[in-house]
C-alpha cells in the first residue's frame, strides 16, 4: 500500500460510491496531526443537492478510498430533505 501526501490528494477528482461526480479536493483538516476531515468544492450538477453551497466538509470516516480518485461515501452528503430542513431553519 502506498501512503499519499496531502498535496498528492489537494485536487483530485470526488466521487460516491454509487459513481456519482462531486467534485474536487481543496484541502484537509487537521486534529492532533491526523486528517480530521476533507473539504471538498462541489461540482455544479450537485450543488443543488445540497441547497447550493459551494463545498462541504466530508468527515474522514466517510472515506472509501484515495488513489487517481478520491471515494466518499454518499451517506456522507445530506439528503434533499435535510439540507432543505437545515436552511428553513
Amino acid at each position: 500500500m502506498r501512503i499519499k501526501k496531502i498535496s498528492e490528494v489537494i485536487g483530485l477528482r470526488v466521487y460516491t460510491d454509487s459513481g456519482d461526480y462531486f467534485g474536487e479536493v481543496e484541502e484537509a483538516n487537521l486534529s492532533e496531526n491526523k486528517i480530521d476531515g476533507w473539504r471538498i468544492r462541489v461540482s455544479g450538477s450537485m450543488m443543488s443537492m445540497i441547497s447550493g453551497a459551494r463545498g462541504v466538509i466530508i468527515p474522514h470516516q466517510f472515506v472509501k478510498a484515495i488513489n487517481d480518485i478520491f471515494v466518499i461515501s454518499k451517506s456522507a452528503l445530506p439528503s434533499q430533505e435535510q439540507a432543505m430542513e437545515e436552511v428553513s431553519e
